[in-house]
């Protein structure tokens, strides 16, 4: 269950890296700012939100990771503890997406569903 565990966190961790490079990195791009939803003539505007909120998501993901490497490590506990915080934070921001914009469920199925399985075997792993 462990090993499950630590899988899907560091995918979660893996994506949301993903979502810095395109946050931060490369969100002039139009293929890219597309996908948040952003028209060209706003992205100039947009840019500073999306570089702070591509920071977020690295140190989400720094911290998951971090808690993998910790549970792999024999220190499950401590480990557990930071892939929970990481990843429910992950969870807790697909929620916050979806919550006042349910056209945007499958963006947040996509930033929420392997955080929220890992957060579920964390408990599980931590409980047993």
């Amino acid at each position: 269950m462990l090993t499950l565990c630590l899988v899907l966190a560091s995918l979660a961790a893996l994506l949301h890296v993903m979502f810095f490079v395109m946050e931060s990195v490369l969100f002039t791009r139009p293929a890219v700012h597309a996908r948040f939803g952003t028209r060209s003539q706003d992205v100039e505007a947009a840019k500073p939100w999306a570089f702070n909120q591509g920071f977020y998501n690295l140190f989400l993901a720094v911290g998951t990771l971090v808690g993998v490497v910790l549970a792999a490590a024999d220190e499950a506990t401590t480990g557990l503890a930071l892939i929970l915080f990481g990843c429910g934070s992950m969870v807790a921001a697909a929620l916050v997406l979806v919550i006042p914009q349910p056209q945007m469920a499958r963006a947040a199925a996509i930033q929420g569903t392997l955080p929220a399985l890992a957060v579920v075997l964390a408990i599980v792993e931590l409980a047993s």
